[in-house]
């Protein structure tokens, strides 16, 4: 029989345990990228229940963890809870809670940060010791000291009021950029749950050797999207704007402009885009931005997703794992055979002989 799962609620700041909680619908997301996410409902059939609910579930301070047996699967931050009565006076409590890094939304800059000349890590670590050292702001978020190699000259203004998710998503953003998420697990020598920052130079990479899945087979089902809506092979980034002179008009800082001209010889039409910066005041910061930017566009990636069945090899810490896809059927009647990175992670656990299946997101490894 397969570990079952638990719902723990704990204190955010402490992360003491308030209570486990029964769950159904249970939902949950995990990514390399962007926030996660958890959805379920609590059903409440009696007094006592609510009671425990009601101690438990305080939106905006009460850290959710998910178990499968002795495994952390998922960690985040419960931001809504809505009590429902049906006709029949049934109750429920359904919840909604996104990834720690959700947390850093919730946060802004109220002192100019500078930063010459540092590793982009460090300026990300640092980012997490101005959250943590205000006073109640300490989560308990953990990093190590490894380093990008890659240096920085950053000036974050306290009058822009940045959020520190944004900071830190549009410092990986720029060309030589990175990866981040903040992951959930128990240390094993101690057993106490663990939330800390990964960062990885160009992407976070984990595990050591190859997941084969096939199809027929392991992989139930497949989806394989196309999308050239945000597609372009020219590209202009605008940066902040200039208010030394207030009796002239202010223009904003622009990138230098970048043309593909190999696609556009090689048959594909001028596609045009552009992206914002408002608070990038360097030119060279902008022109990083924008090559970045320019990259991406020209070849949007592709995430494919495909279902599996949950086995001992599939678990949230596969996230930045690679796998070997072997497809063969109509749509590849030679067979497709190629390594992908699992940047994504969609799990709705089995209920009522709902199979046990998780949804894997792909992109080109």
């Amino acid at each position: 029989m397969s570990p079952a799962y638990r719902v723990l609620f704990c204190d955010l700041r402490t992360d003491q345990l308030l209570d486990a909680l029964p769950v159904q619908s249970l939902a949950l997301e995990d990514w390399i990228g962007k926030t996660g996410s958890l959805g379920a409902t609590i059903p409440v059939p009696n007094a006592a229940l609510a009671a425990r609910v009601r101690r438990a579930v305080a939106p905006g301070r009460t850290a959710v963890w998910v178990e499968r047996g002795r495994e952390i699967w998922w960690g985040g931050i419960l931001w809504t809870a809505n009590v429902a009565s049906s006709t029949r006076g049934y109750m429920t409590v359904q919840i909604q809670a996104g990834g720690w890094d959700s947390y850093l939304d919730h946060r802004l800059l109220y002192d100019t940060h500078t930063a010459a000349q540092v590793d982009q890590f460090d300026i990300v670590r640092n980012l997490i010791d101005y959250v943590q050292a205000a006073p109640g702001g300490d989560i308990g978020i953990e990093y190590d000291t490894h380093l990008s190699g890659v240096l920085r000259d950053r000036t974050y203004s306290r009058y822009d009021l940045p959020t520190i998710r944004d900071l830190i998503a549009q410092l990986g953003a720029v060309e030589s950029g990175f990866e981040w998420r903040i992951t959930s697990y128990r240390d094993a020598a101690s057993g106490r749950r663990v939330k800390r920052l990964q960062l990885g130079s160009p992407v976070i990479r984990s595990g050591t050797a190859d997941i084969v899945l096939d199809h027929p087979g392991p992989v139930l089902t497949y989806g394989w999207p196309v999308d050239a809506t945000g597609q372009a092979n020219a590209w202009q980034s605008r940066g902040a704007s200039s208010n030394t002179n207030q009796a002239a008009d202010s223009v904003p800082l622009l990138s230098q402009p970048l043309v593909a001209e190999d696609d556009i010889a090689a048959g594909w039409p001028r596609l045009d885009g552009s992206s914002d910066y408002s608070t990038v005041s360097e030119q060279r910061t902008l022109d990083a931005h924008a090559r970045a930017d320019w990259s991406a566009a020209r070849a949007p990636r592709t995430i494919p997703e495909i279902t599996v069945l949950i086995d001992g090899r599939i678990t949230p810490a596969l996230l930045g794992a690679t796998v070997r896809l072997r497809i063969r059927d109509l749509w590849w009647p030679e067979g497709l055979d190629e390594r992908y990175r699992i940047v994504g992670l969609s799990l709705t656990p089995p209920e009522r002989g709902r199979p046990k299946t998780a949804k894997l997101y792909l992109e080109a490894a």
